[in-house]
């Protein structure tokens, strides 16, 4: 018998080392590292970065192009948290973009906020574990969650778990 738990503890450890998320981050959690004016969610997006090196860390051509459009101090400050970090950029593709299609076309996300439902999109071309943001208004909420979960049966894609920095640290 102790054996048999000894051989049961060993594959335990040995999928723990193999198992390492892979997680997307949504560009609103590089910008809490710094959102003095939401001190609550910039301690916990700290507390999250302090951990993130237990994840492959992606961002994508789209997070690039968000932050290309801040200021000169910020686009600073968050490329320095890309290169800090060696978060690896992946690129939107045509299939990415159809899967973002649906998602708009579904109502699940504003045409308005296309690059929304780009972010979930790559996430799951990419088949990726986690998404990671801060949006609560597109992509964290329930509604999103379930409907993206739903459409992405249907399309037999990767179920995609989509839940906020804190949700990952706690």
């Amino acid at each position: 018998m102790e054996e048999y738990i000894n051989l049961i503890e060993d594959i335990i450890i040995e999928t723990q080392q193999e198992i390492t998320m892979k997680i997307y981050l949504e560009t609103s959690v590089i910008n809490f590292l710094f959102a003095e004016d939401a001190p609550e969610k910039m301690k916990i997006t700290q507390e999250f970065f302090n951990v993130i090196n237990e994840y492959e860390v992606f961002i994508s051509d789209i997070v690039l192009l968000e932050i290309e459009q801040a200021t000169e101090q910020k686009k600073e400050l968050l490329s320095n948290v890309i290169n800090e970090y060696k978060m690896r950029a992946l690129e939107s593709s045509e299939q990415v973009e159809n899967l973002a299609k649906v998602y708009v076309d579904e109502g699940i996300i504003p045409k308005k906020y296309y690059n929304d439902a780009l972010h979930i999109a790559i996430a799951t071309k990419y088949k990726m574990d986690a998404i990671v943001s801060w949006n609560l208004t597109h992509i964290v909420k329930f509604k999103t969650k379930f409907q993206v979960k739903a459409i992405n049966e249907k399309l037999k894609e990767k179920d995609v778990i989509i839940c906020t920095p804190e949700e990952m640290v706690y």
